[in-house]
């Protein structure tokens, strides 16, 4: 199949990592940002190359993953775009805790959860504070992790029935 341009490229991207062959599809997402970025269109430079972070992860690649990553967040504070600089910061921290680099990957779900707050994300901020909460756990951080998920949760507006009782149990826990 002739791929076009960076939409056509994208959309076999995606199609591919739906596939689960994540190499390949990053490889895809990183010519539709070149692509992208060819055409003066650094906002959706940026999505690709979150995509392909994305992508590396799920093949194991963490550090392929942070340095697609590695910018973007920038890009998209720079356009006005809070949810997709939280994300990017997500993805960024994500790649970062991969690399064992925990002090690095906190920093950076510290500053997703920021984004992702103004951007008025709950849900998506709420995921972040538990993977910030997981990187403290396996610091032994176990009180602080603890309050990382009660703050992250105390801030979403229609909690799932999970979200529900594991804030009723959070707040046995402290109490």
């Amino acid at each position: 199949m002739a791929l076009n341009g960076p939409q056509d490229t994208a959309a076999e991207a995606i199609k591919v990592y739906q596939s689960g062959d994540f190499l390949k599809a990053a490889q895809l997402f990183g010519q539709a940002a070149e692509n992208y970025k060819s055409n003066g269109n650094l906002l959706d430079e940026a999505e690709m190359k979150n995509n392909q972070s994305v992508a590396y992860l799920q093949a194991g690649d963490a550090q392929n993953s942070y340095s697609a990553a590695a910018g973007t967040a920038a890009v998209f504070f720079k356009g006005g775009d809070f949810r997709r600089q939280g994300m990017a910061l997500g993805n960024e921290a994500a790649a970062l805790a991969a690399l064992n680099r925990f002090d690095e990957a906190s920093e950076s779900y510290r500053s997703a959860a920021a984004a992702l707050e103004t951007a008025g994300e709950d849900q998506l901020r709420a995921t972040v504070m538990q993977a910030l909460a997981g990187i403290q756990l396996r610091k032994g951080k176990i009180m602080d992790a603890l309050l990382t998920m009660r703050m992250g949760l105390s801030g979403v507006k229609e909690p799932s029935l999970k979200q529900k009782i594991l804030l009723n149990l959070l707040k046995i826990r402290s109490s």
